[in-house]
């Protein structure tokens, strides 16, 4: 069935920005189009540009008038853990009161505290809080999230979770596209004695058993001292390359423990974080496919230096922006707003924000079919009611997302 939106006041449909394949990018490049058509199926996009110059072909489909709105690509949340139980509210307070990241452990805080609230949890109440996490995420405009696991930790919890990650993609099926991400391998509980004892009994073993069930779409891993280390994160890859399943990292958070390197190297979708990443990794990572994905949510929340955008940015890095929407270091799930507030903090243009979170976001996932506004590719994108695209990110902490 095709589609044909009209009078559209402005399309931002990041035609440059996808020929320049999301680097090195100008404010020319959002390649806006005032007073514009859309026309599609229910696969992809055939027709944009001008509504005076639409194709005669087109004049008789069923019309959509769009006055006073703007179409951005879609949205995407391409790093989340939003399958939790449990809060770390005191644990944020802790922190502003000034303890360290010893007296939080000490105290019960950290991952594993997230670990006992989940496995504390039954399955539906699991789905239930997913549900309304996601259904809270979608009213901001993302139509495309990434939910990892990751709070389970012991085989048959993060088994669970996966289904249940699995369950609500099934669910959300064609409102919100979910991609589901394997992180068993977050944190290491206190009952191994060692990382490399985690992986090899725990993580690659149930990786193993979902590959049969195909339900996986990528595989990632906390690559950082004290949690996995470089041979750790090899040994992952490796099995991943065998099984052919996508995989990701989170790398330098704490450390330059030359987690981004070693990502682009392997072919890695995205590496994410990259607070202390040094000119090494930058340089690998601008002559890679993989994306360099910054959260800068999770500086904010927790009043830490963010990392320098502009290194990467300046060097032809693929940058994408996500929330790392979690329970403990970043409880802050509007990825819009975010990226709002980080483009006059971190230096990014308009150009590079918007693609940080539709085009560079969705190559993070793999997703190379959506991310702009053009034939070809997917029909994904998000409507607002504005006049004009800037009054989206200009307008800070307000909502003019709707679902047509």
């Amino acid at each position: 069935m095709i589609k044909h939106y009209c009078n559209i006041s402005q399309i931002l449909s990041l035609k440059k920005a996808h020929e320049k394949d999301g680097r090195n990018l100008l404010p020319e490049d959002l390649s806006i189009i005032e007073n514009a058509s859309l026309v599609f199926n229910d696969d992809e996009i055939l027709w944009t540009g001008r509504t005076a110059d639409l194709p005669a072909e087109y004049l008789k489909e069923e019309r959509v008038d769009l006055t006073g709105h703007c179409l951005t690509p879609e949205i995407v949340d391409s790093h989340t853990h939003l399958i939790f139980g449990g809060d770390r509210a005191l644990e944020y307070s802790m922190r502003l009161n000034g303890a360290d990241y010893e007296e939080i452990a000490k105290a019960g805080g950290g991952i594993l505290n997230s670990m006992t609230g989940t496995n504390s949890m039954e399955k539906h109440e699991l789905l239930s809080i997913g549900r309304e996490r996601i259904e809270r995420l979608a009213s901001y405009g993302v139509g495309t999230i990434e939910i990892k696991s990751g709070y389970g930790l012991n085989f048959d919890k993060e088994y669970e979770v996966t289904q249940i990650i699995n369950e609500l993609k099934a669910e959300f099926k064609g409102r919100v596209q979910i991609l589901n991400t394997y992180m068993a391998a977050h944190a290491i509980p206190k009952s191994f004695e060692s990382s490399d004892q985690y992986l090899s009994e725990v993580v690659i073993p149930l990786l193993e058993k979902l590959a049969t069930e195909n339900i996986v779409d990528a595989v990632d891993i906390f690559h950082e001292e004290g949690y996995f280390n470089t041979e750790d994160v090899k040994k992952l890859f490796s099995k991943c390359k065998q099984l052919q399943i996508p995989f990701k990292s989170h790398a330098d958070e704490f450390n330059d423990n030359k987690g981004a390197k070693l990502a682009a190297n392997e072919g890695a979708l995205s590496t994410d974080h990259l607070l202390q990443t040094t000119s090494d990794g930058i340089s690998a990572l601008a002559s890679s496919d993989t994306v360099a994905t910054l959260l800068p949510g999770t500086g904010y929340f927790l009043g830490k230096p963010q990392a320098n955008a502009r290194n990467f940015l300046d060097a032809g890095v693929k940058v994408s922006i996500a929330s790392d929407y979690n329970p403990g270091s970043c409880h802050w799930d509007n990825v819009l707003q975010i990226a709002a507030i980080t483009a006059p903090n971190l230096k990014f243009n308009q150009t590079e924000i918007w693609s940080a979170i539709t085009l560079n976001a969705a190559h993070a996932l793999g997703l190379k079919s959506q991310g702009a506004i053009i034939p070809g590719l997917a029909p994904r994108f998000s409507v607002f009611k504005v006049p004009t695209v800037h009054h989206i990110t200009y307008h800070w902490g307000r909502n003019f997302f709707i679902s047509i």
